[in-house]
């Protein structure tokens, strides 16, 4: 298995490594194709992506659809979840709770921050992590805040 979190540190500070190592990481994760998230921050504990408002995921009004946000707020939780976890574990989203705030009129930039001490369950025991999300416009209005609730188990 590819280590996500290895490989983007090698590609972030090459020209064009983000962009490449976006690709990747929609072509690995295809759903995500969708939204095209521009990798932006990838860290232990934070990940950091922005979706471009483009006409493919806009909705009827014109601004940029709710699931569309949901889309990229899971990319920039699961880029924080390879970064963060142990390599004994895994993980897999559980659930998703969110609020939309505000409409999506521009380009969102979505952030996904959990604490490091949710990381360290007991030794060989599943845990729930929650990973914090929220979508911001241009302006700094965030339009879309909530929970992702992981589990994450020992790897059989």
């Amino acid at each position: 298995m590819v280590d996500a979190y290895a490989l983007y540190r090698r590609l972030e500070h090459v020209p064009l490594g983000k962009r490449v190592f976006a690709l990747a990481f929609s072509a690995a994760a295809p759903y995500f194709r969708s939204v095209r998230p521009r990798v932006v921050e990838v860290e232990p504990n934070r990940a950091v992506v922005v979706v471009p408002k483009r006409r493919r995921v806009q909705n009827h009004i014109g601004t940029v659809h709710a699931i569309a946000a949901c889309n990229g707020l899971e990319a920039a939780m699961g880029l924080l979840a390879e970064a963060s976890i142990a390599p004994t574990h895994r993980w897999i989203p559980r659930g998703m709770d969110v609020r939309y705030l505000a409409k999506s009129t521009s380009d969102l930039t979505c952030t996904a921050v959990t604490d490091p001490a949710a990381w360290a369950p007991a030794e060989g025991a599943s845990s729930e992590v929650p990973v914090t999300v929220t979508a911001t416009r241009a302006d700094g209005v965030v339009t879309v805040e909530g929970t992702i609730h992981l589990y994450v188990s020992p790897r059989s």
